[in-house]
């Protein structure tokens, strides 16, 4: 047997076995890559230096900025705002905390642009409201998880910028652009649904709020919703890079939290910046340690591999890009999104631009 073809058992055998062992994914991708770097006799030292140059990528530095921005305005009281100002929009139909949970989302989802953070910081709030009024509480916790995918789509998604960086520098620009469709489709989809399963079990309307009540809520919102504005927008037309949008809205909900709304005091923010820093270190960790295990694939020509297995079965893109979604459904049944990209990006991005797929389409 080739030395490669051993090698490669042992890069996916080991990290499959750590993996259903639970070993948090991080420690599964490092200790995979040094045990098959042992059994190359490639220079330790070498993986290391791969995990280092692997963080050392500067769109990523967007990454601290709107976790930060994140937390500030999760703890700050804007979760609430919006969960008012959607309630304002949709609340008056029938099923309406239901439609307010998706379109919180898609706000918040411009905001934070994590799934995590939009389940912790309006799912708080939403469940509990939705379980009081009459609503299933697994139809509300169901409806809180599934409308919070939009932050994965909706810009600023932190795994786009995990997905740029695996992809070798694919624009972060374009993949925000590229995915701000799909997530306000997603959100409608959504919406419709939710209105569908609201009429059949007969959830009930929101109370109506007066034009008084009205204004102050549309007031109180529309601070905290230009740091979507100021992201989108920044990008959209090209006066900000996707990495100084991200600073220029830490610095906004910054001063609109403590300073404006001034719901918590500022010797919270040791806290929040605590919080931050615990996400970030989960996230950069893994980076690192999945750029040494995606260096130890490509040295071993797995994607080459992989090109020539999915092209004998079809040489039809479309079908391709079927089985391949089919694959990641798959697997993101047991693997979180972040290493599911680090690692699945150079095997099958090769094959997908061989054949013409632009590699903002397979991002989004």
């Amino acid at each position: 047997m080739p030395d490669n073809t051993i090698a490669i058992i042992i890069l996916l055998g080991s990290f499959a076995v750590m993996t259903m062992a639970k070993m948090p994914m991080t420690f599964s991708l490092a200790i995979s890559s040094v045990v098959t770097a042992l059994y190359l006799k490639v220079p330790l030292m070498s993986v290391f230096l791969l995990m280092v140059k692997g963080v050392n990528v500067f769109s990523l530095l967007a990454i601290p900025f709107f976790i930060i921005a994140g937390e500030i305005m999760g703890q700050g009281g804007i979760a609430r705002r919006i969960v008012d100002f959607a309630n304002l929009i949709v609340g008056r139909v029938r099923g309406g905390l239901a439609m307010v949970n998706v379109l919180d989302s898609t706000f918040f989802g411009g905001i934070s642009g994590s799934a995590v953070a939009d389940v912790s910081s309006l799912g708080a709030i939403m469940i509990p409201m939705m379980v009081e009024k009459g609503y299933d509480e697994d139809f509300s916790v169901a409806l809180t998880v599934t409308s919070a995918c939009q932050g994965v789509l909706i810009p600023p998604s932190h795994n786009m910028i995990i997905y740029s960086v695996a992809a070798g520098g694919v624009s972060v620009g374009a993949l925000f652009l590229g995915g701000l469709i799909p997530g306000l489709i997603l959100g409608l989809a959504l919406a419709i649904l939710s209105l569908a399963i609201s009429i059949k079990r007969n959830y009930p309307k929101e109370d109506k709020v007066s034009f008084k009540e009205a204004l102050r809520i549309i007031w109180n919102s529309l601070l905290g919703l230009v740091t979507a504005v100021i992201i989108i927008g920044g990008v959209m037309t090209g006066i900000f890079t996707a990495t100084e949008s991200a600073a220029v809205a830490c610095i906004y909900a910054f001063i609109i939290t403590f300073f404006v709304y001034r719901e918590i005091p500022l010797k919270k923010l040791g806290d929040i910046l605590f919080d931050s820093l615990k996400t970030l270190a989960m996230v950069m960790s893994l980076i690192a340690a999945a750029s040494a295990f995606g260096w130890m694939l490509a040295y071993l020509k797995v994607p080459a591999l992989a090109t020539n297995a999915l092209l004998s079965i079809t040489n039809n893109k479309y079908v391709l890009l079927l089985l391949i979604n089919l694959l990641l459904l798959g697997l993101g049944c047991i693997m979180d999104m972040a290493p599911l990209i680090l690692i699945t990006t150079p095997i099958l991005l090769p094959v997908l631009t061989n054949m013409g797929v632009d590699p903002i389409h397979f991002g989004v």
